[in-house]
């Protein structure tokens, strides 16, 4: 067992951070709303820190899931930053979900301290994360990666690396280009469905086992039927994610249109209110386009 701090208590930190806990991990745990941090010690059993600098203090591990590149930079740079706390050879672990560049960035600076990172972006939703169901995918150093995947295991069902720093997130922004298509593809359909007098249900019980099945049409399509979008990966983070996808795809040359046209009907959705939505909310623009 070691010695775990995790940086972000969010829908998916808060979870991921209990199953170490209870694998027998030493967690201290770091929220920037510090009430949330105390109520999950008191919940769990570990410990809390008012700052990652404190929280990182002695830790083999330091893992850390927050929203966006800013966000991480704040959480491992400057004075009260992990880094900062950090034991020379101790690895810090990344499953947020940011660009390639922020994370050649800080496994720059933490390597010029005498540490370790390891890019670990996560698939699986908040499901995943609650169930220990979660899809890691990894960059970074072969040796801390072997270090840091039994701990990792503690939520994961797959974990694997990719290759070098920043591997982890390339994954992730393939991840997100497949899901945007499927998502849409998958609105159209049971749209196209409804306005042809079908019943959805009766469609995917028949399609659902053949080439068109996938887990987005086993998982969302009756919440997307009966109009319920109040779970899952909001449509607000999927567009971080798909604006991340894009810039990259303009340095390394990729073309994506298919992504594109869709982080522009994920903005539409936005304008109808529906930044905390779902992510398969998608045929609420279809069914807007109607009224």
């Amino acid at each position: 067992m070691a010695k775990v701090a995790f940086l972000g208590l969010g829908v998916m930190g808060a979870p991921m951070a209990g199953h170490l806990q209870a694998a027998g991990h030493e967690v201290t745990v770091y929220n920037r709303t510090a009430s949330k941090a105390e109520a999950w010690a008191k919940e769990h059993g570990g410990a809390h820190a008012a700052t990652p600098a404190e929280a990182a203090k002695g830790a083999e591990f330091v893992m850390a899931c927050v929203g966006n590149d800013d966000d991480l930079r704040s959480v491992c740079l400057g004075d009260e930053g992990a880094f900062a706390g950090m034991s020379s050879d101790a690895v810090f672990v990344d499953h947020t979900t940011v660009s390639a560049a922020v994370t050649r960035e800080l496994c720059d600076a933490a390597q010029e301290k005498g540490l370790h990172f390891v890019d670990a972006p996560i698939s699986g939703g908040q499901a995943g994360a609650e169930n220990a169901q979660l899809v890691v995918m990894c960059g970074g150093d072969a040796a801390a990666y072997d270090r840091a995947a039994p701990v990792i295991d503690g939520y994961a069902k797959l974990c694997k690396r990719l290759g070098d720093s920043g591997a982890g997130q390339l994954c992730k922004m393939v991840n997100q280009i497949c899901i945007a298509g499927l998502v849409q593809g998958l609105s159209e359909g049971l749209h196209f469905a409804a306005k042809a007098g079908l019943d959805g249900r009766d469609v995917v019980e028949v399609i659902g086992g053949g080439a068109a099945g996938s887990w987005q049409m086993v998982n969302r399509f009756e919440t997307m039927i009966d109009d319920e979008f109040d779970h899952g990966f909001a449509v607000d983070w999927m567009r971080k994610d798909l604006g991340i996808c894009l810039a990259t795809a303009n340095e390394t040359g990729a073309s994506l249109p298919v992504t594109a046209l869709v982080d522009q009907f994920y903005k539409d959705v936005q304008n109808l209110g529906g930044g905390r939505w779902d992510t398969s909310s998608l045929i609420k623009r279809l069914r807007a386009l109607d009224s």
